[in-house]
């Protein structure tokens, strides 16, 4: 049924001055409505608003309804999203080993520890989203940023490319027992994220770069013997510690010139543990993932995969060439006899020729006799067969 007022249109309603006082649509909030059958009006809430058009102020509500309503069902949306998100994190944190961590962190409260679990939030904002401009370096495990954290304090964090599968569940009782490692000569493991799929590790910051760096840069920089024995004897009494006096005994796993860092007095601290792990102490821990970086690789382990102690050696002796030699441990463009460092430092040293392949600034008759005991050190590093190989706690 469309039942009307007054025969009057809308606009007749409107403009007919004798019948003004008898518009019926008087709420301000109100509208006219010309009937559909036949001509006449009626009167209605704007969109909106509702109830009584026919009195004054009779329509109420807000303007604003379908805003509102839009609004409403995006936060509803955004918090089912952040519930969600929240419920990701929750289950990496988990795989992760968090609450073993979180407990093991709990229980030894008041003693030295001063590691830290780090949401990802603190570390975005730490390195800016993790700006491009914060980058410190990157290699085979991932990418590490400058990030600076509340109280301004500085530090390396490192978003890590992958994690073994097999590992996950340990990676936060490992880390807890890499944050114990106190050594000189060790970068200082902070804390680390768990809540993300590849967990990010926070270090000490140390501000002179890398070995490689030194060894290698274009900054004209001499680099004397006694600098260089210093970083050498340096870095390997930081990895004797890991493999003698830590407990359990660890192993780095990617030894080599960019994983040495220089302090402000040249002092050397290894750091990157992204490839390290607890000694084995079965054989069904083995490592069955060759890691580490070309040039460095440990023969014998490329051909097992059996990770030991021996292959951190192998390791520093490619970095103990790199100081006699300021040369790369592998050099694709060379002529083929000269690709590997370690296999043309092993030939002139058995030749006897060793000054062919050192340094310009280390050629010096003075020193000759002592350089050739240091070569000696790095050919016994270089053994093919590990068994041959001194321990780090030997050679430092």
């Amino acid at each position: 049924m469309d039942w009307r007022i007054t025969y009057d249109t809308c606009e007749e309603a409107k403009l007919n001055l004798s019948s003004l006082a008898y518009y019926a649509c008087v709420s301000d909030k109100s509208e006219c409505v010309n009937t559909i059958n036949g001509p006449g009006y009626r009167c209605k809430c704007r969109d909106g608003y509702q109830g009584n058009p026919y009195i004054s102020d009779g329509c109420t509500g807000s303007s604003v309804g379908p805003v509102v309503l839009v609004v409403t069902i995006t936060c509803a949306y955004l918090i089912q999203q952040r519930r969600k998100l929240q419920h990701i994190k929750q289950r990496y944190f988990q795989q992760h080993g968090g609450m073993l961590l979180f407990e093991e962190i709990k229980s030894q409260q008041g003693s030295s520890i001063a590691f830290k679990i780090f949401s990802e939030a603190e570390l975005q904002e730490a390195t800016d989203k993790f700006d491009e401009k914060r980058v410190l370096g990157q290699g085979g495990h991932g990418t590490v940023y400058k990030g600076i954290l509340k109280g301004n304090v500085e530090v390396a964090v490192k978003r890590c490319m992958s994690i073994d599968e097999q590992n996950k569940k340990e990676f936060g009782k490992e880390m807890l027992i890499l944050s114990q490692i106190n050594h000189r000569n060790i970068v200082k493991l902070l804390g680390c994220c768990l809540e993300v799929q590849v967990p990010m590790l926070v270090y000490e910051i140390i501000p002179n770069g890398t070995l490689f760096q030194l060894i290698h840069g274009n900054h004209g920089r001499q680099i004397s013997l006694a600098t260089r024995i210093q970083i050498a004897h340096q870095s390997a009494e930081a990895l004797a510690y890991l493999h003698s006096w830590a407990s359990p005994p660890i192993l780095h796993g990617d030894v080599k010139s960019s994983n040495i860092l220089i302090d402000s007095d040249y002092t050397a601290k290894v750091s990157d543990f992204g490839a390290s792990i607890l000694a084995p102490t079965d054989e069904s821990q083995f490592v069955t993932l060759v890691q580490g970086t070309c040039g460095y690789l440990d023969p014998e382990y490329m051909q097992t995969c059996h990770l030991t102690d021996k292959s951190d050696v192998y390791s520093f002796g490619v970095v103990l060439q790199e100081l006699l030699t300021r040369k790369k441990p592998f050099n694709l463009d060379a002529p083929e006899d000269e690709k590997s460092l370690a296999l043309r430092f092993i030939y002139v040293t058995k030749q006897g020729r060793l000054e062919e392949i050192l340094d310009d600034q280390l050629k010096n008759d003075e020193s000759m006799e002592f350089l050739e005991e240091i070569a000696e050190l790095a050919k016994q590093c270089l053994e093919i067969s590990g068994i041959n190989r001194p321990s780090m706690r030997e050679v430092s």
